[in-house]
């Protein structure tokens, strides 16, 4: 696989970008060896090696999920400024 200088072309709109033609020939070279790097690292057999997210051996450190009684509606409502039918009302800052 390369990238030709049509394609380059298509990128560069799509990016709204403008290049002179000594720049779109410098990417194409740019582009071709990235995917030449790509392909030789398809090379590798990575079928042993497990997926990860992190290369670090790292855990998080939230604390777990538990379930704890919460506010009724109106225990929620008893400090609001404003309600109506059971919510907080806010002013409209939209017009």
């Amino acid at each position: 696989m390369s990238v030709t200088l049509e394609q380059v072309d298509v990128i560069a709109r799509l990016s709204k970008l403008e290049f002179n033609q000594e720049e779109k020939s410098k990417f194409v070279e740019q582009f071709n060896q990235i995917l030449q790097y790509m392909e030789k690292l398809n090379e590798l057999d990575t079928e042993p090696i497990e997926p990860t997210y992190n290369v670090l051996d790292i855990s998080n450190v939230t604390r777990p999920d538990e379930l704890k009684p919460w506010l009724s509606q109106d225990e929620a409502l008893q400090n609001a400024p404003r309600t109506k039918h059971g919510f907080f009302s806010v002013p409209k800052v939209i017009g």
